[in-house]
């Protein structure tokens, strides 16, 4: 008997699969090496040795709504209420769940940026709703991929619920810049759409400059700064991504308190509630000194620009990524025209396993991405400068053995 909605096994099983059989460095899955900070794991083992093992409040525990609130007021000089405007869930991708079943119907569409986080194509459908997307297009002017404004503009209808934005942006590394914020926000506004804002790489910005002007440090400036964006942005992110710690999968999300009491009403029926184990550790984690986001960000930033150097040396072309774990690399100057081939062999060839960007696009602008790569730069230094040396030795070999048999089909 059929089920799971016609769901199959991901890429990133496949490519962890091949990993292993061929004992690769594997850069395919966005699983970070690093370590968590002890004094955050302390807190989460203190909690369980004192019985911490029941419900936490469905909308989450007390003072973890209030370090989010802190949060956002001392990076980003955003103020939210944490009683009203503050709801805790478990990982970000609950959040978002919650945000789609609360907002749309079928009939209804969501627009999203393209490629994309897969969890988004799933989760629309499980609500029975279209999935719209635009595509990223690479902009001169940035050196980044930014929306097709035109083709947004076009996307978005009277059927329009919500426009899912992934800033920084998974896969490509990207940061949205202010033309396409504003963009976005008056598609939003003429379709009368809520924006859901996914910023769970907001401390893993790099190579980007700090915004003077709103006194942000980090380079990452939240959506809802965007004029016009506060009163219909959920704001989402994540313990996961900023502290190593996707295992525990705690999340929230920020915004009016409206569109929060919507979330938190279904969040009830999906999971009640978050560790409440965890929570305790992740506010003091929220709490910390603006050294410790810093250096993790900076680290990151330099296993980037291994992996980048590595690869233009193999002869790939890079866009330089701005924030998030992921490098994307163009194999068509290595006569690639279907990445998804040369991942399956990558492993056994090369050493290293990497994700198809194929797996995050639908096939309407497949074409546009079908010759990328993603590698995640996530891992421990070692792995990253490992896998950089086998990339270096033998990219080109694998991919001109790739090539060579598409040829000759």
């Amino acid at each position: 008997m059929a089920g799971a909605h016609g769901l199959k096994k991901t890429i990133f099983e496949e490519v962890s699969d091949l990993a292993r059989l061929h004992e690769s460095v594997n850069l395919g899955q966005g699983v970070p090496d690093n370590d968590a900070p002890d004094e955050i794991v302390d807190i989460a083992q203190q909690m369980l040795a004192r019985g911490h093992h029941q419900y936490a409040p469905a909308a989450g525990v007390q003072d973890l709504r209030v370090a989010i609130a802190e949060h956002q007021q001392s990076w980003y000089r955003v103020t939210v209420d944490p009683d009203a405007q503050v709801v805790v869930t478990s990982g970000a991708t609950e959040a978002i769940a919650a945000a789609v079943l609360a907002f749309a119907r079928p009939g209804d569409n969501v627009v999203t940026f393209e490629p994309f986080y897969d969890a988004y194509a799933a989760l629309t459908g499980f609500a029975r709703v279209e999935l719209r997307t635009v595509p990223m297009v690479y902009d001169a002017q940035t050196g980044s991929f930014q929306p097709d404004c035109e083709a947004l503009a076009q996307a978005v209808d009277q059927n329009t619920r919500m426009i899912i934005v992934n800033d920084p942006h998974n896969p490509t590394g990207s940061v949205f810049s202010p033309d396409s914020r504003q963009a976005i926000v008056r598609a939003a506004i003429e379709a009368s759409a809520l924006i859901l804002s996914d910023e769970v790489y907001e401390h893993l910005v790099y190579n980007q400059k700090g915004d003077e002007r709103l006194g942000l440090a980090n380079g990452f400036v939240p959506f809802a700064h965007t004029p016009g964006a506060w009163e219909r942005t959920i704001s989402v992110s994540s313990a996961g991504k900023t502290f190593s710690l996707t295992g525990w999968k705690v999340g929230w999300a920020t915004g009016p308190a409206q569109l929060i009491d919507a979330l938190r009403t279904v969040k009830q029926y999906l999971t009640f509630s978050t560790g409440p184990m965890f929570q305790p550790a992740i506010a003091h984690g929220l709490r910390l000194p603006r050294e410790f986001f810093t250096r993790r960000a900076v680290q990151l930033g330099e296993k980037v620009n291994v992996l980048v150097d590595a690869l233009e040396d193999a002869g790939a072309k890079v866009v330089r990524p701005r924030g998030g774990y992921f490098v994307l690399a163009d194999m068509a100057p290595l006569g690639i025209e279907d990445a998804t081939e040369l991942a399956q062999v990558l492993p056994e060839k090369a050493g290293v396993a990497a994700v198809p960007v194929s797996a995050f696009t639908t096939p309407e602008f497949e074409g546009r991405f079908a010759s990328y790569l993603r590698f995640a730069a996530c891992k421990d230094q070692a792995s990253v400068e490992e896998g950089a040396k086998r990339l270096r030795t033998s990219l080109a070999d694998a991919a001109r053995a790739v090539a060579g048999e598409s040829a000759g089909r």
